[in-house]
Parts: C-alpha cells; structure tokens; sequence
C-alpha cells in the first residue's frame, strides 16, 4: 500500500501536520479570466487573534495577554492582529474580508490529521475513506469538459487531499528542512526540565533555531505565490497552496505573528506579481479548526472549533466581516470552550465556485460539497 499523507506524518509526529515547510502548491488550467487561489493553513489558525472581536467583553476575561496588543481597528468591534498590518490598505480598497465563526462540518475530536482531511474533502464530517477519498476542487474540476491538465502541477513535500482525485495533476517536491513543530520543542524542554544545563542549552538552541528559520520561512513563502502568480499569468486559472505553523499551544504572539506575516507577505507577492490579473482574482485562505476561546498557560491556546476565514483579491467585494457573531459567554460557547460555528466554511467556498466560474448551485451541494446548503448568497465579488 502506498503513504499517505496521514500515514507519513503519524510516522513523525503530530506537529508536523502543521510543519512550516510541508508547502505543496497545485494548479489547474480552465478558460476564462477569473481566477481561485485556495490557501489552507495548517495547524489551526486562532481567529480569534488574527480578527480581535474586541466588541464582546469576554475576549479580555478569557484572553488577559493575547487580547492585550495593538492592531488596526477595522469595524467598531474588530481589531485586526498588529503582525497583518501591511493588509490594512487591502480593506480599505475592499480587497480583503473575514468570515468569522466559521468551520467544517467536524466536530469534537479536534485531530489535525482528521480536521485537514475533512477541510479538502469538503465532506459532512465524516472522515473521508482512505481508499476512495479526493477533493472538492478535483471533484468540481471533473464536472468541466473544457478543463485540461496542461497546467496541473503540485509543489511540496506532502499530497494536497483539495486537488486529489481523477483530474489529473504533476508533483514536483523541493528540497526543505523540516522545522520542529511547537508541540515537539514543549516535549524536548519537558525532557530537560529536571537539568537546568540542559534546558537552558535546548531553549537557546531552538530560540537560535527559529531565527534563522524565520528567515527561510519568509523566503519561501514568498516564492510560492510568486510561483503561483505566474502560473495564473499564464494557463492556470486554479491555485491551492498550504501553509504550516499555525498550531499554536505556546507562545503564540511569536509563533501567530511569525505565520501572519509569511502569510500578508505572500498575499502582496501575488498582488504584485499578477499585475492586472489581480483585479479577476479571489483567495481564500482557510484552516481546519479555530482554537479554545481562553489562552493557556504557555501563552498559547488549544485545539477549538470556530474559527476565521480570511479573504482577498482584486476580485473581491471586501472591507467587510461575514457571519454571524455567537458571543464568548460561557453559555455562548460551544462544549464551554470553543467559539460556536455559526457559519459552514464550505458555503463560502462554494460561493466563490458559483460566482467566479458559473458552478450549479445543485452540483455544489450534492457533488462537490454534499450535504452543504449554500443559503443566501453572500456576495463575494464586487
């Protein structure tokens, strides 16, 4: 039997299914001027921290240090994260927007390996089967006659579930060293914690370490959507990309920040990259599960549920918050711990689908999403 992504990574460990440098890059070729770039951020982004609903006056009760910061204010309620700065000028263009308490269908066990599979598959909340599983973009690329593979490639170490299936696609994966995940520096520090030698030494080694890992990161994260953009120049009109480094369990205003800025920085590499291909362009960057409504005591927060979408492109009828806000009360919260969905984060998806290329309504909701009732256009596009 051959890996799979979940079988490579459980042989590795768990943190690096949100691992900085697991970066695959896929394309698809389609006719026609608009364009789809899909970023999935692996590791479960906070929402919470990236869009501050500094409105609800639970935040600081459950977030006394990570609600404790600057940022832009963008509505009356929401503060964006300092470290996403450099997009504040996307908002006012309405180039950039945020759906808030969103997620998948998956509920309660809180996996990465599961809430990534679930997110690409675009299923109901069943782990897709092994065997027979593939992703909503393919299954929609299959409903195209006038789709071609010329342009369908993959960059990265680790398969992209998204764009699996029977439209065909090319791997090419570069050469990058794995970065110890955030889950796997706790365990070397907890191993030491009873040789004051030792742990010092391993905490200096990994602050050492993550400098210069901040370095390659930014580097190469900017080279995947100036890969991207000239792929979109070009024939493809369909890119999906993830991004790791978002399982935040300690230090997160490090670690978030850290990802945030690779992220904005990719974002305005695009921006620039596709010139006037820009302005048909629209991005969605998701993420499997947000994460728990109060910050632990490493600074950091746990796996959760709702969490945010983030949206942007020349395409997009931005400068807005989507979703229904639930509230931080206790009662509001979903398990008593977890921002509670209000929102499916698949109807957005499907939305960009239907806007940008003409997809049926019936098609999205039976085949390439099933069991998703799209509801009430949002209106994405501008």
């Amino acid at each position: 039997m051959g890996w799979t992504r979940r079988a490579w990574l459980s042989g590795i460990g768990c943190s690096l299914a949100a691992s900085p440098l697991m970066t695959p890059v896929s394309f698809a070729a389609l006719p026609g001027e608009a364009r789809l770039v899909v970023v999935i951020l692996r590791g479960g982004m906070d929402g919470l921290d990236v869009l501050r609903p500094v409105g609800d006056p639970m935040l600081k009760v459950l977030r006394p240090v990570l609600a404790d910061g600057a940022g832009s204010r963008l509505t009356d309620t929401h503060v964006l994260h300092p470290a996403l700065e450099s997009l504040e000028p996307l908002w006012g263009d309405g180039q950039l927007g945020f759906a808030q308490a969103v997620s998948t269908p998956y509920r309660d066990r809180r996996s990465h390996f599961d809430g990534q599979d679930i997110l690409e598959a675009g299923t109901a909340g069943d782990v897709p089967d092994p065997v027979r599983r593939d992703g909503w973009l393919n299954r929609w690329l299959q409903t195209r006659p006038d789709a071609h593979a010329r342009t369908a490639f993959a960059i990265g170490r680790e398969e992209m579930l998204l764009l699996r299936g029977n439209a065909d696609h090319a791997a090419w994966a570069p050469d990058a060293r794995l970065r110890m995940g955030g889950a796997t520096q706790d365990l070397l520090l907890h191993v030491y914690r009873d040789d004051p030698l030792f742990h010092d030494a391993a905490r200096v080694a990994l602050e050492l370490s993550a400098e210069t890992e901040d370095k390659t990161e930014a580097r190469a994260g900017e080279a995947l959507f100036s890969f991207a953009a000239k792929q979109l120049r070009g024939d493809a009109r369909i890119a999906a990309l993830s991004l790791g480094g978002w399982d935040t369990h300690r230090d997160q205003p490090r670690h978030l920040s850290r990802a945030l800025r690779r992220l904005s920085d990719g974002i305005l590499r695009l921006r620039g990259d596709l010139g006037a291909a820009w302005d048909k362009t629209l991005l969605l960057a998701m993420t499997e599960f947000g994460r728990t409504a109060a910050e632990n005591g490493s600074r950091g927060t746990d796996h959760g549920t709702g969490g945010t979408m983030i949206l942007s492109g020349g395409a997009l009828r931005g400068g807005t918050v989507w979703g229904d806000w639930p509230g931080l009360s206790e009662v509001a919260l979903l398990d008593r711990r977890d921002v509670n969905p209000t929102g499916d984060v698949r109807r957005y998806a499907a939305w960009a689908l239907r806007s940008l290329f003409g997809a049926e309504q019936a098609v999205l909701e039976r085949m390439i999403f099933p069991g998703l009732e799209m509801a009430e256009d949002p209106r994405l596009l501008g």
